[in-house]
């Protein structure tokens, strides 16, 4: 039990970290293939990421110890867990709930979600399916045989060839589960409608600031980790060099930020989520500029500096909050300042309203 529980996590946290990585590119690819972004999908992408990691983290994980350390067999004849579960359940009596029977529906249910996901993110029929689960099988029970490719002098769990047969069903099993999902969901086709304007909202703004707010927080973070790693080999100081890899990784973060604002006229955020700002009273170098100082860069710099900058932060981004549910379409302060609004950039010229 302790096993399978800790198995579970961990494919969460690594599923977790996959979803925080890939959140902004998905919030873009969604707005570009199916117009928005649905809280149903969104679920099965995270499901999707977790299941990955939980494939491999139930079939290969807890590694073995050493001190323990016992080869495994191999099993080359297909069909054979039929005798076994005939011999098992002649002495047990149960059907349904004897171990060898349970390891069999475990294998096939473990891959059902593949076929499932395969159907309804990926557009897959069951052959793709049966082919995807055959060779992802295939793989965990090759990389089991051969003891994590060279790793282990031998093979820690038993190699199956009734594990690829289960494994397989299973996928297939969950690509014909996924008809039980309507057809207009199913898929990676591009929406009919894809290309339609659509209300900004707050909720629409709220996600992409959230796309702004990862996106600097993640190239910041990476940045630093990157220059710190290389500083540590170089002088082997990691006390004095981390608040040099810091400032350097907010530095970058906001420099691209800034080029893209200049650039564009709009933030990541703003891209990713396809909304723009209509025309105001402002030059528009002057709006663009104002664009990046009431953004997430802009606040992400000043946290680094001492008060009252600090302050000044923390007092932007409560404006910022604040202006978000005074409009509807969340133009913040920018808006209010330079008299703009937010539209789709779908739509098309649209007179900004005074304010």
């Amino acid at each position: 039990m302790h096993n399978i529980v800790g198995s579970g996590l961990l494919a969460v946290l690594l599923g977790g970290v996959v979803a925080v990585l890939a959140f902004v590119p998905f919030v873009a690819v969604s707005y570009r293939r199916r117009g928005g972004l649905s809280f149903g999908r969104s679920v099965l992408w995270a499901g999707a990421a977790v299941y990955f990691w939980a494939i491999w983290t139930y079939t290969l994980v807890p590694l073995p110890d050493s001190d323990d350390y016992r080869c495994a067999g191999t099993n080359l004849r297909p069909f054979q867990f039929i005798d076994e579960i005939r011999e098992a359940v002649a002495v047990s009596g149960r059907y349904l709930t004897d171990p060898v029977v349970l390891q069999v529906a475990l294998n096939v249910l473990l891959f059902v979600p593949l076929g499932f996901f395969l159907r309804v993110l990926g557009g897959r029929g069951i052959l793709i399916a049966g082919l995807v689960g055959l060779a992802v099988s295939g793989v965990i029970e090759t990389t089991q045989l051969t003891g994590v490719w060279g790793v282990f002098p031998c093979a820690y769990r038993v190699f199956d060839v009734d594990d690829l047969i289960a494994n397989t069903s299973g996928a297939l099993l969950g690509s014909l589960v996924a008809f039980a999902v309507p057809k207009k969901y199913r898929g990676a086709e591009k929406t009919p409608d894809a290309d339609l304007p659509r209300p900004v909202t707050r909720g629409r703004r709220v996600l992409g600031i959230l796309c702004d707010v990862l996106g600097v927080g993640l190239l910041q973070s990476g940045v630093a980790v990157a220059l710190q790693a290389v500083l540590v080999v170089l002088f082997e100081d990691p006390g004095r060099t981390g608040p040099l890899s810091s400032a350097v990784g907010t530095a970058v973060a906001a420099v691209v930020w800034l080029a893209v604002i200049l650039a564009t006229g709009r933030s990541v955020g703003d891209l990713a989520t396809r909304v723009r700002y209509t025309n105001g009273v402002l030059p528009e170098w002057l709006a663009r500029a104002l664009r990046f100082l009431t953004g997430a860069a802009s606040y992400s710099v000043l946290e680094t500096l001492p008060a009252p900058w600090g302050l000044l932060s923390g007092l932007l981004l409560l404006a910022t909050l604040v202006l978000l549910f005074v409009w509807k379409d969340g133009r913040g302060l920018t808006g209010w300042i330079g008299r703009r609004r937010l539209v789709d950039d779908r739509a098309g010229v649209v007179t900004p309203t005074v304010l």
